[in-house]
């Protein structure tokens, strides 16, 4: 099926200042947003503590549902609707530790609610996490991550330009610096933020044109996904880094099939003067499948995020996130990246 008429041809290649802009705009957005809010807006799997889902069999007031936890003894309450309104379903988060309260957490929360709103409630879901697991959670959800990305650097530069060894030795003294760094308590973020950037220098050095381009796009990908759920305040759970895994995938699929084509059309190609027109014609020849496959992946992704349920709504919205700027990067971040390399070398 050819959803793009053969012949098609738009100068992707001219319009990568627009696309960096874009980006640019998107990425820094996201950023600023987590200086203000002090990182993304953690879950109880990395913050820690208690979260308790309540059902009333008819609306009640938030104060009265913080009034009946303070009379038990929860400290830093946030209570927030969850569902429909009609379903008068509500979501507790405390900073407390449910040790302190005892094996008997759900009948001693379910006794404060209902003397403070005069109902019944009925406890749904009870989910506790220490501060020191949610810790230990979030920097191996980090290091997975970063380890990932540079796995995939030393596939690219083995499958495109035959450089396992040289990409292998730099991706594991990158890994290995990190994980020993890691031992001194310095801060994970920082860490991997600084490796990514030593990871981007080596590669462009050591011309691993492809890797890098692949990189900067999952980067790019990861980055803007991470900044719309801080703009949008969303919970980052288990379930987000998941998605940031599956979207990793994805957009490395959609960047190979371009970087193939692209490594076909270049082969035997002395004409230098010639390499804008055939990354052009490498994208347009697989734009149809690009599209074609991004939209079927959104339908059921749509479907998931309408019908699936609160509890899998941020993951679907997540991935339809990540697909979205993963097809997109694909074609404005790491075509781009590896023409000006291309051409530079």
């Amino acid at each position: 099926m050819q959803f793009i008429k053969p012949g098609t041809h738009i100068d992707f290649m001219g319009m990568r200042k627009i696309g960096f802009a874009f980006s640019l705009i998107l990425i820094l957005a996201g950023i600023v947003s987590l200086i203000i809010h002090n990182g993304p807006n953690y879950g109880i799997d990395f913050a820690g503590g208690t979260l308790v889902q309540v059902k009333f069999t008819q609306k009640v007031d938030v104060s009265d549902i913080r009034k009946g936890l303070d009379e038990i003894g929860l400290k830093d309450i946030s209570v927030q609707g969850f569902g429909d309104q009609e379903a008068n379903e509500y979501l507790i988060r405390t900073s407390s530790d449910a040790d302190a309260l005892g094996n008997q957490l759900s009948d001693t929360v379910s006794k404060g609610l209902k003397n403070a709103t005069s109902l019944e409630p009925d406890i749904r879901r009870v989910e506790m996490v220490g501060p020191q697991v949610g810790k230990d959670l979030k920097k191996k959800a980090l290091l997975a991550i970063f380890y990932s990305l540079l796995f995939i650097t030393i596939y690219i530069s083995g499958r495109f330009e035959q450089k396992w060894t040289i990409a292998g030795i730099t991706a594991g003294a990158l890994m290995a610096a990190v994980y020993f760094l890691s031992v001194f308590n310095l801060s994970m973020p920082f860490l991997i933020a600084a490796a990514l950037m030593v990871s981007l220098v080596l590669f462009w050095y050591l011309q691993l044109q492809y890797a890098i381009g692949a990189i900067v796009a999952l980067i790019h990908d990861v980055t803007i996904t991470v900044g719309v759920f801080s703009l949008l305040n969303l919970d980052f759970s288990l379930q987000i880094i998941a998605a940031l895994l599956t979207i990793i995938g994805y957009s490395l699929n959609d960047t190979i099939i371009v970087f193939d084509r692209i490594r076909e059309n270049i082969k035997g190609n002395s004409d230098h003067s010639l390499v804008s027109d055939l990354f052009n014609r490498s994208i347009n020849e697989t734009l149809s499948r690009t599209i074609l496959t991004s939209l079927t992946t959104l339908v059921v992704l749509l479907a998931l995020f309408l019908l699936g349920g609160e509890i899998i709504h941020n993951f679907a919205f997540a991935m339809i996130i990540g697909v979205v700027v993963g097809t997109y990067s694909s074609i404005f971040i790491a075509s781009p990246i590896v023409f000006m390399a291309h051409r530079k070398k």
